[in-house]
């Protein structure tokens, strides 16, 4: 699907759920995994998919962030297209609980909140997603989702129901977004 069509499809729907890997990292960091930093590409991811996100009319009004260092710095950089806007939350639970955390965030969500954004980790991202996708879903990016999400990649879902009441199989995934999406 492409930017024009997604962008059109997610108006459709009352509440926006976008769930991103962070950016693309160093691989490895004397300190440990958790700090681990973006790479220059990484920033430039960010702020592609921010720039993008943005043009799509899906700039978040809250931000649900692990609290690692690169899914830390990918929302920094975000957060320099999108401005003040967005609340941010900062969490380990997203990088130490898996789905569950996804979940968590979705159940936590004030039901005036229309689009939310959680940026987390493989795996857990790509597999929360696939327990989101319900039969409404686009099929082929339901099947991106089975070779997990590459770094800044966004899964975006739609569903008329406030985020706290979404279950498993329940929203629609409209797509899958890379940053060369926005080339």
């Amino acid at each position: 699907m492409n930017v024009r069509k997604a962008a059109k499809k997610a108006k459709d729907y009352e509440h926006v759920l976008l769930v991103m890997r962070h950016a693309k990292t160093e691989p490895s960091n004397a300190q440990g995994d958790f700090e681990r930093e973006l790479l220059d590409k990484g920033l430039k991811q960010a702020k592609r998919m921010a720039k993008g996100l943005k043009s799509m009319g899906l700039t978040p009004d809250q931000i649900d962030c692990s609290s690692a260092v690169r899914a830390r710095q990918t929302c920094a950089r975000m957060l320099k297209v999108f401005g003040d806007g967005p609340k941010v939350d900062y969490t380990k639970s997203l990088y130490e609980d898996g789905m569950q955390s996804v979940f968590d965030a979705l159940a936590s969500c004030k039901d005036k909140r229309r689009t939310l954004l959680v940026l987390g980790h493989e795996p857990t991202v790509s597999m929360a997603c696939q327990w989101l996708a319900g039969p409404g879903s686009d099929p082929d990016a339901a099947d991106l989702l089975t070779l997990g999400m590459s770094t800044a990649c966004v899964a975006v879902f739609g569903s008329d129901e406030p985020f706290r009441k979404w279950g498993t199989h329940e929203a629609d995934l409209i797509c899958v977004l890379a940053p060369k999406d926005f080339d």
